[in-house]
């Protein structure tokens, strides 16, 4: 397994590599660059100069792109264009809230999803199975931006029993304070993946259902439960793993509009707000911290995956 893993990780760096290029590429793809914002429209031709040599932009490219990616490695992303402070510190203070809020939705998409296609795959073509794939529909096609503003009238507005703003604050620290303030973003992002979880699972279930050797463990009378859990949900979590990792991923990195429609501090909303502000260097630092996540993630599900079958060899 250690193996396995040294392996992986050899095999991403090639990937970070090139996503690297690309990352720190933007700044020649955008007219004006990180020069552009700092100078204004109109600087004179020694102004822009100045700042060029200034950021180092008056080197050759290959010298440019090694410098920052020497930097990179560091976690030294240069300064923020806008508020002067280091970028790796502004992504530090929003990274913790936008993992507290992704492991939270995912907890809610899990303990909906899961159950719902349990109960729809023992029942198939029932009354049951159908009311639940119209709640999975139902799930799916409600924007999460409406289901925000929705559950923002009634649990804040209406009952006051919850923030309409909500914020970060520290799970280990006040338990009950991080519930309340992770509810209302949490609950919106987890019903709507809940949807997906619960029909990707279903599916997976019944196909595993029809296989052969849950014929031949009903021949021998064992209960239906025990077949379930004991023998068909652990061949049907292995693409099911991939799902939640991925969704994982993306809560941490891409939950963009529930983190603004509850003002979430979270990575995601700094580096939407870098954008309209053409923060260049805070927008490399956001996407190179998101990338991270993602490749992590992924490396975790894979060794999920022993766990989950260990016919699965890893040479």
């Amino acid at each position: 397994m250690i193996g396995y893993i040294l392996r992986r990780l050899v095999q991403l760096v090639p990937v970070l590599l090139l996503a690297s290029v690309a990352i720190w590429g933007m700044v020649y793809a955008v007219p004006g660059g990180p020069v552009g914002v700092i100078v204004g429209e109109n600087a004179s031709v020694e102004q822009i100069a100045a700042v060029r040599a200034q950021l180092g932009l008056d080197r050759p490219i290959h010298v440019q792109y090694l410098d920052w990616l020497l930097r990179a490695v560091q976690g030294d992303f240069g300064a923020s264009i806008h508020s002067r402070r280091p970028v790796m510190e502004l992504i530090e203070q929003r990274l913790p809230a936008s993992f507290q809020l992704g492991l939270a939705a995912t907890v809610v998409s899990l303990a909906v999803g899961v159950p719902v296609a349990i109960i729809s795959a023992m029942y198939p073509g029932s009354w049951i199975d159908r009311s639940l794939s119209a709640w999975n529909a139902l799930a799916l096609g409600v924007p999460t931006f409406w289901l925000g503003i929705l559950l923002i009238l009634f649990f804040a507005v209406q009952l006051r029993w919850l923030p309409a703003i909500s914020t970060h604050v520290p799970f280990w620290e006040n338990p009950f304070g991080a519930l309340r303030n992770l509810a209302l973003p949490a609950v919106t992002l987890g019903l709507y993946v809940s949807g997906i979880f619960a029909r990707f699972l279903r599916a997976s279930i019944v196909s595993e259902l029809g296989s052969d050797y849950v014929r031949t463990a009903r021949a021998k009378g064992l209960p239906e439960r025990q077949i379930l859990l004991g023998h068909v949900m652990r061949n049907a979590l292995l693409p099911f793993i991939t799902i939640v990792g991925l969704s994982l991923a993306n809560f941490i990195g891409g939950a963009v509009v529930t983190e603004a429609v509850f003002t979430y501090p979270g990575i995601a909303r700094l580096l939407i707000n870098a954008i309209s502000q053409r923060d260049y260097p805070l927008i490399q630092g956001c996407i190179v911290v998101i990338l991270v996540v993602y490749v992590f993630v992924n490396l975790v599900v894979d060794i999920l995956y022993a766990y989950a079958d260990p016919r699965i060899e890893y040479r």
